[in-house]
């Protein structure tokens, strides 16, 4: 077996670097959502929650969307209620800015 020529190793290089880049300015993007997820899950199975007004809930949703920095507007929260759940449907849109590209993330966190 012959060696690897040296443009391939830089090349791979190039491309872990890249990766590891887009790994650095979205990954925190969605473990944020993640964490908004896992508090609207936490809320929809609060039997409490049944008893708070929407718009309580979407005050909620909304403070703690802006404790991870996630750009969730009012009109992007929807609560509906049924006789046996509570159901909150969230979408949101985050831009990242890279060098040379954005890219638009979308998010749809909802729990029944």
């Amino acid at each position: 077996m012959g060696s690897v020529p040296k443009w391939r190793i830089a090349l791979a290089a190039v491309v872990l670097l890249v990766l590891g880049r887009l790994a650095f300015s979205m990954g925190p993007i969605y473990f944020r959502n993640l964490e908004l997820r896992h508090f609207v899950r936490k809320t929809t199975s609060n039997p409490d929650s049944r008893n708070k007004s929407d718009e309580i809930l979407r005050m909620s949703i909304l403070d703690k969307s802006a404790a991870l920095g996630l750009p969730v507007r009012p009109d992007n929260v929807k609560i509906e209620r049924s006789p046996t759940a509570l159901l909150i449907d969230i979408r949101y849109v985050v831009r990242v800015n890279l060098p040379l590209y954005t890219v638009d993330l979308h998010f749809y966190p909802s729990a029944p």
